[in-house]
Order: structure tokens, then sequence, then C-alpha cells
């Protein structure tokens, strides 16, 4: 599917870390291992062809009953589509899955390398993505 569309660029549009104290520190390192990653995809109808992607991770604490630390990147993938003729349920496959395999490592590897450098050096995402099982758990 890669001929369909082309990457025309890339960007982070969002990036937030948030670490309320020194206690909360502390107790998201101790936890980090349970927080959990989530990510949302959401595009946007531009002219000439082209669709923005916006690949948001969030990596937080599934209690969250106070306030600990919260990481989140949204990641905007402007793509023009090639192929006029398009199928909406093949263009649909192609932003949440085939592209998605294309970006979501180097995602990964930015979130990562900020949450390491913002002290999380033990930090390791360890479950892969699966955006075709994904795909079709969105399809069922």
């Amino acid at each position: 599917m890669r001929n369909k569309y082309e990457i025309v660029l890339q960007y982070i549009k969002d990036l937030s870390l948030e670490i309320s104290n020194a206690k909360s520190f502390l107790y998201s390192r101790e936890h980090i291992t349970k927080y959990v990653l989530g990510i949302n995809i959401t595009t946007d109808t531009l002219k000439n062809d082209m669709v923005e992607v916006i690949t948001k991770l969030t990596h937080k604490d599934p209690n969250d009953k106070i306030k600990n630390s919260y990481f989140e990147i949204s990641y905007s993938t402007v793509i023009k589509i090639n192929d006029k003729n398009v199928k909406k349920t093949d263009l649909e496959k192609l932003l949440l899955c085939d592209l998605q395999k294309e970006v979501y490592p180097k995602i990964e590897k930015i979130f990562i390398n900020l949450m390491k450098d913002a002290g999380f050096p033990e930090l390791k995402l360890d479950k892969k993505v699966d955006f075709d099982q994904l795909y079709q758990q969105r399809l069922n």
C-alpha cells in the first residue's frame, strides 16, 4: 500500500511530561512497570488529497487516584494520497494500520528517549503494538 500514499511531513505536535513533585516521581519510578500505554489515532482531511494523521501515545498509571507522573506525545504525519480511487475501507486501513506500522517505531523511540531523559532509565515498552490486530478488533 506504500505506493498509494507518500509522507509529506512529520513533526511532534504536542509533548507533555508531568511530574508534580519528588514524591510523585519516586512513586512513579517504583511503579512505572504498572503504567499502561494508550494509543489514539485521529485524522484531519486537508486540501490537495492530503490527510493529517495524529498518533497520540499516553503512558499513565491506570489507578491514577493521586497525581502521578503522566507522559504523552501527539505526533503528526501528513500524507498525500496518490491513489484517487482508493475505497473508504482501504483508506481507513492505510491510515490506521499501514501508515502506523511505518511511523510508530520512530514515535516509540522519541517517546522512550523522552521518558528516559526525564529520569526513568529502566523503562521499556516490551509489548509490541500489532496494528493489524487492532484494526481487525475495530472492525468486529
